[in-house]
């Protein structure tokens, strides 16, 4: 574990405050009472939410329902006030914000600001950009924020490679961005954000995997994150999935692809978090990425009456009772192996 690594896990060690530690024990309790009984046994509220700054994006990747504006629900921003309220009602609970779900988080304008408001409070925050905009005073304002953690997606070491994802985007733009965070934080003499790079294994980039390691050792980023693909259509296989077995979450059994864990009816998210789109509608997890769930409505209801709310209560006993009912599910990663 390098040095970096160390500093990141003392950054969240920090938030964990008696009050939040005796909600998360209250969480890890019921949500294996409940595994192991089928019953829907749930105390605490959220350890970490994800909330959306956006659902609009610079780039067209294709396995990505905002780069292919493959939504049914509108795009917008998170406002500033809706951040507050969310945080406000949780704060003394919750330990981890996650600024993004879909969208490129720095297209809105109030992204940091609303960081700041969670770090006040306390809260580890992360987010995931495709830095084409780490100019001067976006890379300022992320360090005055107090974000913990940047996660910087960079899927090839050549135009050629990182393009054929990344459609619309630049390698060098990500490269000089990324150089650009990393030589701000040291002359803040910042501890955070820990800047990972997160290099996501296709078949058309498994053979760079080496030189992104080399690359990112020059450049400075804190740490290389492999990550396997998510395919939409992975039933009948794709160009995108690579060779090496290592390196992708589905397998092939006869003539078609399965995802290499099995669907177990139980699932660590519904008791632990969710998902707050830019507009307040609260989603299960990050698969759902149309809000086609919708458990409520933070401009109807607050918080903590939807997380204890029926209707909530009532999904988790369909996930206890079957998952393979749920779309949303199908191709979900909990229990497998993302990260390599």
């Amino acid at each position: 574990m390098s040095k970096a690594q160390l500093i990141d896990g003392f950054v969240y060690l920090k938030t964990l405050k008696p009050r939040r530690l005796w909600n998360a024990t209250k969480i890890f309790v019921s949500y294996h009472l409940s595994k192991l009984t089928k019953k829907n046994y749930h105390r605490g509220y959220p350890i970490s939410i994800s909330l959306e700054p956006t659902t609009s994006c610079n780039l067209r990747c294709p396995e990505c329902p905002s780069g292919l504006r493959a939504f049914s629900r509108p795009i917008g921003m998170l406002e500033p006030e809706l951040n507050k309220r969310v945080i406000d009602q949780l704060h003394n609970e919750l330990t981890y914000i996650t600024y993004y779900f879909q969208g490129e988080p720095y297209l809105n304008q109030n992204f940091t600001d609303m960081v700041s408001y969670a770090t006040q409070h306390n809260i580890y925050t992360a987010t995931s950009t495709n830095a084409h905009y780490m100019t001067d005073d976006n890379c300022k304002k992320t360090i005055e924020s107090g974000l913990s953690r940047l996660i910087i997606s960079i899927d090839g070491v050549k135009q050629e490679s990182y393009g054929k994802y990344r459609i619309g985007g630049s390698l060098d733009k990500v490269i000089e961005g990324t150089r650009n965070m990393v030589k701000w934080k040291k002359s803040a003499g910042s501890k955070t954000p820990f800047i990972i790079w997160q290099f996501i294994v296709f078949g058309h980039n498994e053979h760079e995997i080496e030189e992104i390691q080399q690359l990112a050792k020059e450049v400075g980023v804190d740490h290389l994150a492999l990550k396997t693909a998510q395919i939409y259509n992975f039933e009948e296989g794709s160009d995108l999935l690579p060779k090496n077995p290592k390196y992708t979450r589905y397998e092939k059994q006869g003539l078609t692809y399965k995802i290499k864990n099995g669907l177990l009816s139980h699932c660590w998210r519904m008791w632990s978090g969710c998902v707050v789109t830019w507009d307040g509608k609260v989603v299960p997890c990050c698969f759902d990425k149309d809000a086609t769930y919708r458990l409520g409505e933070l401009k109807k209801m607050t918080f903590k009456s939807i997380w204890k709310g029926e209707e909530y209560n009532r999904f988790r006993r369909l996930i206890l009772k079957s998952r393979s009912n749920i779309d949303i599910c199908k191709n979900c990663s909990e229990g497998t192996k993302v990260w390599s």
